[in-house]
């Protein structure tokens, strides 16, 4: 073997400090992204919140708007010269803040008193659970019908922890058992479920404890040690007989102790987190209002600080040279902070005016009218990428005329028709709301009629377990514990 030293040049996507922060800010719910204001505020003391008082019922449409990004260029282009040239003069970070504020321009809309604003009953939503979460993402991803049935399989039978069994089967006959039922292979199928297994939480849809750990630590990266001990001496390790590990790994005491800690760290229940709760009180992100015949996206800006720069820090850093340079590192992490606040509510803004221009058929005339669509669909449309389309859409609030949505209602499935249009499933599911809403008690539909129903008077096909599984989605009993015998 020969020892060589060779220069070699390659391209690596480097994701910055600033960009996670952005990433993270994206993904954050608006009490999520208050609360971080809150903290940035009491860490870095070169940002003030300041209530300027404006209100958006009282700012007018305006004729042009010039973007904060070329804007910023600008400055960042005369922060580059002042710190090449030495100026005595800095930024006006101050006056910069206040050309760039987070409560940009905005249409204006005269509501008529309160129709428009949600009332408390509107703003009450309950915590999604387990099986509707991880069904979401399913039919967000990239599936065949036979990998997304046996998915639906898969999730119609994890228990409260998120975990795959089946009674009466053993850990190496469930997969076999439902890749059967779907018609599927089972080595295909056991592909489907590793990438279901590294769904949000990490971790659900394993069959065992161990390849629920196991999951999570490769995923997070974790060393071979930790792998090793996850894979043969989770039994040893539950009973906390670190010695014997010690001894078959050929490694300290200590390594095993420091392993068992990690370890520890990871979540063995992961389902745990999505146990349906009582109602919360939810405040939407962004408006959608109808003026004539438009439609307009509002970003919802009250209750959140309204960050600037603090001019008594502006001033010292004029003052005193010594400080120069630990108040300039504040204001740069202030400025990112600022920049990706706004690109945040540009992006919310941007990805709902895209869902409203698809989905105006379902603004217009009712939830009937809800058309099919998929991540992609919009991440083409405005140029960005799925997962930042998802992101946006998690836990992000819209209020409408229609009442109020997170934005991942208005993605769904598509359920093929003969001669007309693909339906969307939330759309069947209203179907299968109003049949059984209209049925007599006494003689309720069984899910065969409701099946026979759909297909006579609206022209959608689906089988009884599809009728079944939204029935269930939408805790709608058997037709036997629904009769009424009086």
């Amino acid at each position: 073997m020969e020892i060589k030293q060779q220069l070699r040049l390659s391209q690596q996507l480097v994701m910055t400090p600033q960009l996670q922060q952005a990433i993270k800010l994206l993904q954050m719910s608006r009490m999520e992204l208050a609360e971080l204001v809150q903290e940035e505020l009491l860490e870095n003391p070169v940002l003030e919140d300041s209530l300027d008082g404006r209100d958006l019922r009282e700012v007018q449409i305006p004729e042009e708007s010039t973007t904060i990004d070329r804007q910023i260029a600008s400055d960042d282009r005369e922060l580059t010269t002042v710190e090449n040239k030495e100026k005595k003069e800095d930024i006006d970070w101050e006056r910069y803040l206040e050309n760039h504020s987070l409560q940009a321009p905005m249409p204006s809309f005269r509501r008529g008193g309160d129709e428009e604003m949600p009332g408390v009953d509107q703003t009450l939503t309950r915590g999604e659970d387990l099986s509707h979460h991880i069904f979401w993402q399913l039919r967000m991803g990239d599936f065949v019908e036979d990998e997304i049935k046996f998915g639906a399989l898969v999730i119609g039978n994890l228990d409260d922890d998120g975990y795959l069994k089946i009674d009466g089967l053993t850990v190496d006959e469930v997969v076999p058992k439902l890749a059967e039922e779907a018609g599927l292979h089972p080595e295909d199928a056991e592909e489907v479920l590793k990438m279901m297994q590294r769904f949000d939480p990490v971790g659900v849809c394993s069959r065992s404890l161990q390849e629920c750990l196991l999951v999570q630590a490769e995923l997070l990266g974790m060393d071979e040690l930790v792998l090793k001990i996850i894979a043969k001496h989770i039994s040893d390790l539950e009973n906390r007989n670190y010695n014997r590990i010690a001894r078959e790994l050929d490694v300290a005491v200590e390594e095993v102790y420091d392993v068992a800690q990690v370890i520890a760290d990871l979540e063995p229940r992961p389902g745990r987190n999505y146990i349906v709760e009582e109602p919360r009180y939810i405040t939407p992100d962004v408006y959608v209002h109808r003026v004539g015949d438009q439609y307009y996206v509002v970003p919802n800006d009250d209750g959140m600080p309204k960050l600037k720069i603090s001019g008594f820090y502006r001033a010292a850093m004029q003052e005193d040279p010594k400080a120069k340079e630990y108040i300039q590192g504040k204001l740069r992490s202030a400025q990112w902070l600022i920049r990706s606040i706004d690109q945040r509510r540009k992006t919310i803004v941007k990805v709902t005016e895209c869902i409203v221009e698809k989905q105006r058929e379902f603004f217009e005339l009712g939830i009937q009218h809800l058309k099919p669509m998929i991540l992609r669909d919009v991440a083409e449309a405005v140029g960005m990428h799925e997962s930042t389309i998802s992101r946006v859409t998690s836990n992000k609030y819209v209020h409408t005329p229609r009442g109020l949505f997170e934005l991942k209602f208005f993605f769904n499935s598509a359920i093929k028709r003969e001669g007309k249009d693909d339906i969307a499933s939330e759309s069947v599911k209203q179907a299968i709301q109003k049949i059984v809403n209209e049925e007599d008690p006494k003689n309720p539909w069984s899910d065969q009629q409701i099946v026979e129903i759909l297909r006579d008077q609206h022209d959608i096909k689906i089988a009884r377990r599809t009728v079944a599984k939204y029935r269930d989605m939408l805790n709608i009993l058997s037709s036997s514990k629904r009769k009424q015998y009086f």
